[in-house]
């Protein structure tokens, strides 16, 4: 079982991830709860964002129970992050006001700047590979998602807690067409020094949409 600083396992929660599906499942609706826009206090989101996290780790321990394998866990985090990014982008669009991007340097720091910032109140920094024009990694010194997590399970070494993380980055970046490759180099649970999530982007930016106009 995963340990949790408050809890260590919250009935309620995890009764609502007996029976789920990655498009519809509570945390995609709190997701999009925590991104609406209104006159809500700040206090009101963070309560939102508290929920989340703790529903989100009383679902990675449900997963942990239901199946045998570390990938097989990781690959279901995946899909469902990958099933808020895409619905989270028009949200993002609109709340941001952001411009166009033309380099995948622009996108990288809008991920990390203004994404991270306005959905988990983070602002992770970005460090780019000098060989390569085309990968950028996120360095979080702080991630909500583990605020309650003490330790992994024994024996789950290969569990990507975080996945679902790269499942956001990785739905919100093909409904702008680009399709990316998102994984986690390092993480602090399993005792690295830094959490750093690596974004390979696979296709280049030759789409009228991200042309610049001459």
């Amino acid at each position: 079982m995963l340990r949790y600083v408050r809890v260590k396992e919250d009935r309620k929660a995890s009764n609502l991830v007996g029976k789920r599906k990655e498009t519809d499942h509570p945390i995609l609706h709190w997701s999009s709860t925590m991104s609406r826009p209104g006159n809500r206090r700040p206090e009101y989101h963070k309560i939102n964002r508290d929920l989340f996290v703790l529903t989100y780790g009383a679902l990675v321990a449900q997963l942990c129970k239901d199946y045998e394998k570390d990938e097989d866990v990781n690959n279901y985090l995946d899909k469902m992050g990958y099933g808020i990014g895409i619905r989270l982008v028009e949200d993002f669009l609109a709340r941001s006001y952001v411009k166009k991007c033309h380099s995948y340097s622009e996108i990288a720091d809008l991920i990390a700047q203004v994404a991270f910032k306005m959905y988990l109140g983070i602002t992770p920094s970005v460090t780019r590979n000098e060989s390569s024009r085309n990968e950028f990694s996120l360095i979080l010194d702080k991630n909500p998602l583990v605020e309650f997590v003490e330790e992994l399970p024994a024996g789950r070494s290969s569990l990507c807690y975080c996945n679902l993380l790269c499942g956001v980055i990785r739905g919100a970046l093909e409904m702008i067409h680009l399709t990316a490759d998102v994984k986690f180099l390092q993480d602090r649970l399993k005792g690295d020094k830094v959490t750093e999530i690596r974004i390979t982007f696979l296709k280049k930016l030759e789409d009228k949409k991200y042309r610049r106009k001459k």
